[in-house]
């Protein structure tokens, strides 16, 4: 399932870096993950980077978004091949899957 970040969050900027997905972005108030992006990192690492980077244990599973390993890994799929479609302005060959993302203006996000 996708992953939420609560207002427990004190926005220390760790875990947006980290997202191979570009799923997490900053809010109104504190960062957010965007479901549809999010993969728990499945197809990147063994456990999401966010949560384990989090010095305040502020990114739970959200229960609205149940999805199994195989979803997230069929999500995953879909994000790259997106990436491959619209491959971001001055971002290099090979870089990784969020690089697109991260390379666009916050407006166009």
């Amino acid at each position: 399932m996708a992953l939420i970040i609560t207002d427990e969050c004190i926005n220390c900027d760790v875990c947006e870096p980290q997202c191979p997905n570009g799923a997490i972005s900053m809010g109104p108030e504190i960062y957010q993950i965007d479901p549809d992006r999010c993969t728990e990192c499945v197809g990147h690492f063994d456990e999401p980077q966010c949560r384990v980077l989090c010095p305040v244990d502020c990114i739970p599973n959200d229960p609205r978004r149940p999805e199994t390993r195989e979803q997230l890994l069929a999500k995953l799929e879909r994000l790259q091949a997106e990436d491959r479609a619209q491959p971001g302005e001055g971002v290099p060959p090979g870089a990784p899957l969020g690089s697109r993302v991260a390379a666009m203006p916050a407006g166009e996000r």
